[in-house]
């Protein structure tokens, strides 16, 4: 017998809550859906940091749930991840017009990451370095249709 699984969310830590909202619903049509703010404890036990002030944000795409993380007492120093390490990479959308939302990226904080755009997909990175692969709608729509879930 197996157990029944739920996708839940994604969290992506971030150093201004307000701009990644913004970025994310302005560039890439996220909703609001709620934010919180647990108590410091258990949080802190949870995420195995100290934790004091988390505010969590939640914003929805397309059935994705991202997680928006902001620590008030500050953060670790970004750093540069690239695709062949272990762990979570990037975050992949189709978009109607690279070119149009790679000029929002840049309106909204973010970077194009010049010298990966193929002309069929580009990386960005949001305003705290997160990497977002951008590819045209007109990829989406050819792939297999999803299968069903339960």
């Amino acid at each position: 017998m197996t157990t029944p699984v739920a996708f839940n969310h994604l969290g992506q830590c971030v150093t201004d809550l307000a701009r990644s909202r913004r970025f994310y619903e302005e560039v890439f049509g996220f909703t609001f859906w709620y934010e919180a703010t647990p108590p410091d404890d258990p949080s802190a036990t949870l995420l195995r940091i100290d934790a004091p002030g988390l505010t969590a944000c939640y914003l929805v795409r397309d059935g994705l749930v991202l997680e928006l993380l902001h620590f008030g007492a500050g953060h670790q120093p970004a750093r540069e991840r690239v695709v062949n390490a272990p762990g979570l990479t990037h975050l992949s959308l189709s978009v109607p017009d690279l070119d149009a939302t790679c000029a929002l990226v840049v309106e909204h904080g973010g970077e194009v990451v010049a010298d990966t755009n193929i002309g069929a997909a580009v990386f960005v990175r949001d305003p705290d370095g997160q990497l977002v692969e951008l590819l045209p709608i007109a990829y989406r729509a050819s792939l297999p249709p999803l299968p069903a879930t339960d």
